[in-house]
């Protein structure tokens, strides 16, 4: 999941809020140039300059150039999987997801041309769609890792934890089919809110088009009345 913003402005002390912001700051600084530009033209110089920070700052936030257009979603990733985890344990686990995701994205309606920048310029740039793409399916894996850890931790706990020295195939094969299930599900769900909400903002608010979502998968997705 890519949301590029601070995400939950209320969460952590104020060190990191500041942290979130600037990271935020040379994301969409970057993304923006690179939509003018081109991806290919973009400097860490020019990036930091944009963002009013130093490239050594920026170098505390991504190890190469590229990484800011590819690691846009580590951090609110992270903090979705953090807030899953602490959830009331009365929760299911389709529930805790949604009230953690949804926290990430309440900036959502704000956000949404970047969002579309950030698309336009991955697919102006293959090299940088792939690592997109394979950054997405890490995610993803580590937020089924969480949803098993959640499931583990009930009334029914067994397994064992994930092994961090294993690649992330053998981390894949190692989950069950339900957490690997409801984590893809989530992922594409938010997607397919994201997408909706673009095309028909004069209709409903975002968050009404991700309630309705989530409301259908509660419910098992029953066909819409003829």
């Amino acid at each position: 999941m890519q949301v590029m913003s601070e995400g939950s402005a209320a969460g952590g002390g104020l060190r990191e809020r500041k942290k979130r912001a600037t990271r935020a700051a040379l994301t969409e600084a970057a993304v923006r140039l690179a939509a003018e530009h081109g991806a290919e033209k973009v400097t860490v110089e020019a990036i930091s300059a944009a963002a009013g920070v130093s490239v050594r700052t920026f170098f505390n936030y991504f190890d190469t150039r590229d990484d800011v257009f590819v690691l846009v979603g580590a951090e609110t990733g992270a903090r979705v999987r953090r807030a899953l985890l602490a959830a009331p344990a009365a929760l299911s686990p389709l529930q805790a997801l949604h009230d953690a995701m949804a926290a990430e994205l309440a900036e959502a309606e704000q956000q949404h041309e970047l969002w579309r920048l950030h698309g336009e310029v991955l697919r102006a740039a293959p090299h940088l769609l792939v690592r997109s793409l394979g950054a997405h399916l890490a995610d993803e894996t580590e937020l089924a890792e969480a949803l098993a850890e959640r499931i583990r931790s009930g009334p029914a706990p067994g397994g064992t934890p994930p092994d961090p020295a294993a690649s992330h195939e053998e981390r894949r094969k190692e989950l069950d089919l339900y957490p690997r299930l409801l984590a893809a599900v989530a992922v594409t769900a938010v997607r397919v809110s994201v997408d909706h909400w673009c095309a028909r903002q004069e209709e409903r608010t975002f968050r009404e088009v991700f309630q309705e979502v989530f409301a259908l998968l509660a419910a098992g997705l029953p066909a819409p009345p003829a």
